[in-house]
């Protein structure tokens, strides 16, 4: 274990999750108003859990839509059946200031995972440990003692595809791999219409390639915004398993999110830095529009959260281990996506990124800044992983999440410490020069130049020379 000395995350202090529950729980008499409020409507509460400020409440339908205001339907959606309303959901005076979303009468899937599969039948892709040793992940650690969270919005893992990549690496890997179902969500590979599959088992892959000391949990959930408020929460408040850092590699364009979704993600986001939990996210595959439509500029939340690492992608050549070029990684043209990135609309600049020339937002604000960070993420070259049963080459920003989810567990078991709220050290002086600039490319939108991008953030990691950084 490193001494820390008096460095900045030496002199950090975090809360225990009955600290956090004292302090910034749910109040008890909210939720006896809230009880009252769904008795004058034939509503019951079934679930309390003051710690994560949740109140679940049960009834018929008719019901909440007298408590509510409003009209269900079911529609349709390419990822299934969901049920919405078309009004705007109202709320009692008396509960305004305490409520920040009303969760589960609006289940449409908003959340798509950030992998692609490559394109060239005769490509045999990068093997995640030599991009690894490319940006210098440091030697004398390999995650053991930490648990790295992975949400899930779909699909699942077999344990033979498992074994099968972790058995074919040079030594073999054997990392625990846990899974946890929230809101009646499994692990399900079988039967997998949407080939979430290969998202599921690039994640795990990648964190016990790169980790393989670490604990892997996956933490399942639908793919709605109650389903992933509810997998970040169980997650921060998993006592079990406790995860020192969470990577999700699922997202969506931040116009397609309601308020009370942004609100209530960022909300938990802000608990995981006070628990000292690190979460990343995917900035997204459809480059500076994030697939709105043409010629909008939109970047990906829950990436564009300023609580996030949200992590880029660029195209990376090596010669062995040496890297040869790294450049922004755009392939729309051929249809193989670009690397989200841009400025966000619904969150203003954080302090951390107030030196580093963020362009404005499309609506002329001081906007956050995506991406903080990148790497490998092109899927015509691609890792080389195991899904269903078969070799595949796939990329996309959804690899970099995890990628820097093993480079953080290494920090953390080789640090003593959790990382906790990463990015200001990321920026931070002490930080400059642990990052190779990616200064040639584009996404369609933004281009990339020296120091921080809209397209690459600070760039791909020297991993060894960042954890210097960080202890001192």
């Amino acid at each position: 274990m490193q001494s820390l000395g008096s460095s900045p995350l030496s002199r950090r202090r975090y809360l225990s999750r009955a600290e956090l529950a004292e302090r910034h729980g749910a109040r008890a008499e909210d939720v006896e108003e809230v009880r009252r409020f769904g008795a004058d409507f034939g509503l019951t509460v079934t679930t309390v859990a003051l710690d994560r400020r949740t109140v679940k409440l049960r009834g018929a339908p008719s019901a909440f839509e007298k408590a509510f205001g409003i009209q269900l339907a079911e529609y349709q959606h390419p990822r299934g059946t969901y049920r919405s309303h078309d009004t705007p959901l109202r709320v009692p005076a008396a509960l305004a200031s305490a409520i920040v979303g009303v969760f589960g009468l609006d289940t449409r899937p908003l959340l798509r995972p950030h992998f692609r599969r490559g394109t060239d039948p005769a490509a045999a892709g990068l093997p995640i440990p030599t991009v690894g040793a490319a940006y210098a992940f440091p030697s004398g650690a390999d995650g053991t003692g930490v648990t790295v969270g992975l949400l899930e919005f779909g699909g699942g893992y077999a344990t033979a595809d498992l074994q099968q990549f972790f058995g074919g690496l040079t030594p073999p890997a054997n990392p625990t791999v846990l899974a946890v179902g929230v809101d009646g969500a499994t692990n399900a590979p079988a039967g997998d219409p949407n080939g979430d599959n290969g998202e599921v088992e690039l994640d795990i892959e990648m964190v016990g390639a790169l980790a393989p000391g670490a604990k892997i949990v996956v933490y399942f959930a639908p793919g709605g915004e109650q389903g992933f408020v509810d997998a970040l929460t169980t997650a921060m408040h998993d006592t079990a398993n406790a995860p020192a850092i969470v990577s999700i590699s699922w997202g969506g364009p931040e116009p397609t999110w309601s308020q009370q979704g942004l609100d209530a993600f960022n909300q938990v986001a802000e608990d995981a830095a006070q628990l000292g939990v690190t979460v990343l996210a995917a900035a997204g595959d459809q480059g500076a529009s994030d697939g709105e439509p043409p010629g909008t500029l939109a970047v990906d939340f829950p990436a564009s959260s300023p609580n996030v690492v949200a992590c880029g992608g660029t195209e990376l050549t090596l010669n062995g281990t040496s890297i040869v070029s790294e450049v922004v990684w755009n392939e729309l043209a051929e249809g193989d996506g670009a690397t989200g990135g841009g400025v966000s609309q619904q969150f203003g600049l954080p302090s951390y990124q107030s030196g580093v020339h963020v362009p404005p937002a499309p609506n002329g604000s001081a906007g956050r800044g995506v991406p903080d960070v990148a790497g490998n993420a092109d899927p015509v070259t691609g890792y080389a992983i195991v899904v269903d049963g078969q070799a595949a080459v796939v990329g996309g920003t959804s690899a970099v999440a995890p990628l820097y989810a093993a480079l953080f567990a290494r920090y953390v078991q080789s640090l003593g410490k959790p990382l906790g709220f990463v990015n200001p050290l990321l920026y931070a002086p002490a930080a400059a020069g642990t990052f190779r600039p990616i200064t040639t490319g584009n996404n369609d939108g933004y281009s990339a130049g020296p120091g921080w991008n809209p397209c690459t953030g600070l760039g791909s990691p020297n991993g060894s020379a960042l954890r210097t950084a960080l202890q001192t």
